[in-house]
């Protein structure tokens, strides 16, 4: 029976055991009689549930009743006093069978007892025996079962069955402020002086206690290893269950990402979208990679504090784990920089497309230069766009080749596949862009070839355009020098000779130029033959070479009359008016004379006629002055002539003369 079933009447005090001892050692049981009338049934209950306290040894001395009829009817104390079989005797002569210090302050006594104290301690007691002995009970279940059933226990989660009903901490420490109330004798809520307190010793057996809380440490002990050990083995079924996550998703859906992805596409646009595709798959792998590190430092963690019986299987664990992630992780790298390659490999590959086209447009468009230099000019801009080109389909085949390296590392484990037919493709695709450049690039230098033999044509037909007009200049330039300098007759036969030479020699120049300029314009009709153009100055070139050779012709033609009459002239009259005495025949022949002053004459009236050209314009040779000193100098050798006639014709005048 316990306190707490009964405390209604435990409550009402109808009888009480006050720690107090007869002389027999025997326990005290008080019985306090109240005016109304009181319930038999209940008092016996009482009388039972306090008879049932104390221990056999305490029951064998005995127990000493004390009714307390004073307050009370008669007839309620005999029904009583024939109830227990009692003695009665008057209150006064209790002394004689108790010692006063153990009787209550209502019989004399100086015990003090509180009734309601002690109920309260003794419902303290009774939860803490109650709890404690099921708290042992089940603790005992759990560590025996965990014994037991150790490998049972590993292959189970933990649910609430396997956690007490109530909590050992809170029982425990109920125990311990039970416990030190009764060492400290208060069950009875005495601060000072003697106090018997019935919870010590026999009533309450303080030594079983001490012996439910021993045996609870002991228990809680055993249980909290098996908590550690169980919570161990959940957190090690936790970070299993977490790894074969990570791993089968890894192994599932992350590598049928992958799987999926294996192209490298066809053009800039076409990588950046793969590249973006590629970031999203990354992206999930990193909340997985997270999961990883996580569960890393938590097998680390357990490997550090861990038992040597789950070492292996963390070990065995953490290596599996590893091994995926890395795995993953290098097929994800290996996939990024696959696609780094190939945006730079079509990068590179746009650049060149726009360098062809350029290059193709320009050569496309037909060129009409103003002079050699622009086409020098665009000659050089071809040159330099050829170059580039090179250099792009250079850089093209580093980078095509570079990622057909990458391919070809490429090993059936990336993916999980065999991608043979998958790396064919982009290497077909990566292999025809760059034969397309490559032939692309070679028309463009086929047609670079023409571009450039048909500007070096243009060149040489501006060349030969500006030589011939040069040359027209220099025959000008000749005709004038004729005009203005070939002017003298000369002084006599021998240096008039020499001036002829020479007027001979200035012709073959003017001839060659003419014949130089003669050359340039047939080449200049070839060549615009060849180009399918017009000469810009052919037409009116060939026209001013022919006048000015037509002058210079008519001039130099001139020129030779003159010298020949003068060479004529002087010849002749060099003979005669040299002492020629062993032919005085000749020199006095008449007619020799009339011949020479005849050809002087009509020297003299050669030099006052101008040069006519088919024009009509006329020319004459030198100035005015250069003319009348030529002149002069002619008719002073008429003049001797005509002495050296009177000489002979009248000697005696000489003679007088001299």
């Amino acid at each position: 029976m316990e306190a707490s079933v009964i405390l209604p009447i435990l409550k009402k005090k109808l009888a009480f055991l006050s720690g107090g001892k007869d002389r027999r050692s025997g326990l005290i049981l008080t019985i306090p009689l109240c005016l109304e009338q009181t319930n038999m049934d209940e008092l016996s209950v009482t009388l039972d549930y306090l008879l049932s306290i104390p221990s056999e040894k305490c029951k064998a001395r005995g127990f000493t009743v004390i009714v307390d009829g004073r307050k009370s009817q008669w007839n309620v104390v005999k029904t009583v006093v024939v109830m227990l079989q009692v003695i009665l005797v008057s209150a006064n002569k209790l002394t004689r069978y108790i010692e006063p210090c153990q009787l209550t302050e209502d019989f004399g006594g100086s015990l003090t007892y509180d009734h309601m104290d002690w109920l309260n301690k003794r419902l303290v007691f009774e939860k803490f025996t109650k709890e404690s002995t099921s708290l042992l009970d089940e603790l005992a279940l759990i560590n025996n079962g965990s014994d037991k059933g150790n490998q049972q226990e590993k292959e189970r989660s933990v649910d609430l069955n396997f956690l007490p009903s109530v909590d050992p901490e809170t029982v425990l420490q109920t125990g311990h402020e039970l416990l030190s109330e009764l060492q400290q004798r208060r069950f009875n809520g005495s601060d000072g002086g003697v106090s018997w307190s019935p919870m010590d010793d026999e009533l309450l057996a303080q030594p079983q206690v001490m012996k439910l809380l021993d045996s609870l440490r002991e228990q809680y002990t055993r249980y909290q290893e098996v908590c550690r050990q169980r919570s161990k083995r959940t957190q090690l079924e936790e970070i299993q269950q977490k790894v074969m996550q990570v791993v089968n998703w890894l192994e599932g859906p992350g590598s049928e990402q992958l799987r999926a992805q294996w192209g490298i596409g066809d053009s800039i646009r076409a990588s950046q979208a793969l590249q973006q595709k590629h970031e999203e798959i990354e992206s999930q792998h990193s909340e997985w990679f997270a999961v990883y590190v996580e569960l890393n430092q938590q097998i680390a963690a357990l490997l550090n504090a861990g038992d040597e019986e789950d070492l292996v299987e963390l070990k065995s664990l953490q290596q599996q784990l590893s091994d995926v992630c890395y795995r993953q992780a290098s097929q994800l790298e290996f996939r990024q920089n696959l696609l780094q390659a190939a945006l730079e490999f079509h990068g590179v590959a746009q650049d060149l497309s726009q360098q062809l086209d350029g290059l193709l447009g320009m050569l496309c468009v037909d060129v009409a230069p103003a002079d050699g230099a622009s086409i020098q000019q665009t000659l050089k801009l071809l040159e330099e766009k050829l170059k580039s080109v090179d250099v792009g389909l250079q850089g093209l085949r580093e980078k095509g080749q570079g990622l057909l390296d990458q391919i070809s590392n490429q090993a059936s484990w990336a993916y999980g596949k065999d991608v043979t037919i998958e790396n064919k493709e982009n290497v077909d695709h990566i292999q025809g862009v760059m034969e397309d450049m490559q032939l692309r690039k070679q028309r463009c230098e086929d047609m670079v070839d023409v571009r450039r033999l048909k500007m070096l044509q243009m060149v040489q037909l501006f060349k030969c355009e500006e030589d011939a007009a040069q040359a027209v200049e220099w025959l000008s330039e000749l005709l004038d020098a004729l005009l203005k300098t070939h002017i003298r007759l000369g002084d006599d036969a021998q240096e008039t000779k020499v001036l002829l030479e020479k007027h001979r020699k200035f012709v073959d120049v003017a001839q060659s130029t003419y014949d130089y300029g003669r050359q340039l314009l047939q080449a200049t009709v070839v060549l615009c033959q060849s180009l399918r153009c017009t000469s810009r100055s052919s037409g009116d070139t060939l026209p001013r070479l022919n006048r000015v050779w037509k002058q210079f012709t008519i001039a130099s033609e001139e020129r030779v009359h003159r010298l020949e009459m003068a060479i004529a002239f002087h010849s002749n009259a060099e003979k005669i008016l040299q002492d020629c005495p062993e032919e005085p025949e000749a020199i006095n022949d008449e007619e020799q004379f009339d011949e020479i002053e005849a050809v002087g004459k009509s020297l003299l009236d050669r030099l006052t006629v101008p040069v006519v050209y088919p024009d009509g314009t006329e020319q004459y040779f030198g100035s005015p002055s250069d003319m009348a000193s030529t002149a002069e100098h002619i008719r002073d050798r008429m003049k001797l002539v005509n002495l050296k006639r009177q000489q002979l014709r009248h000697p005696e005048m000489v003679t007088t003369e001299s």
